[in-house]
């Protein structure tokens, strides 16, 4: 069975706050099955993107899996993030904010 986005994207926003990393959802998707990327941007015009893995690297529990869609500069990941938009109307993103780079999807991470 796989988890719902909004709820997938709730408990992520939670994750970053214990953590007391600023994260806001800067576009809502479809709550049930949208795309979710997470934006990390680390404050000084370079930022990093997390997107969905490739198709064959998701878990049999059917959890997410996240790979390193892109690391560039913020203006490059936003040309990006508009592409996807573009592709596809029903996608999350979610935007970190943190000069560490820190991501917290490291359980998600895919292993290519």
């Amino acid at each position: 069975m796989r988890l719902k986005s909004e709820l997938w994207v709730k408990a992520y926003l939670r994750t970053c706050a214990s953590a007391g990393v600023p994260a806001a959802v800067v576009r809502r998707g479809d709550d049930d099955a949208g795309v979710v990327f997470i934006k990390v941007a680390r404050l000084d015009g370079t930022a990093a993107l997390y997107g969905p893995a490739p198709a064959g690297l998701e878990r049999d529990s059917g959890e997410p899996r996240w790979s390193l869609a892109a690391a560039a500069s913020d203006a490059d990941i936003e040309a990006h993030l508009a592409r996807e938009k573009n592709l596809d109307s029903d996608i999350w993103i979610v935007e970190i904010e943190d000069r560490e780079g820190r991501h917290f999807l490291d359980a998600w991470l895919a292993s290519d």
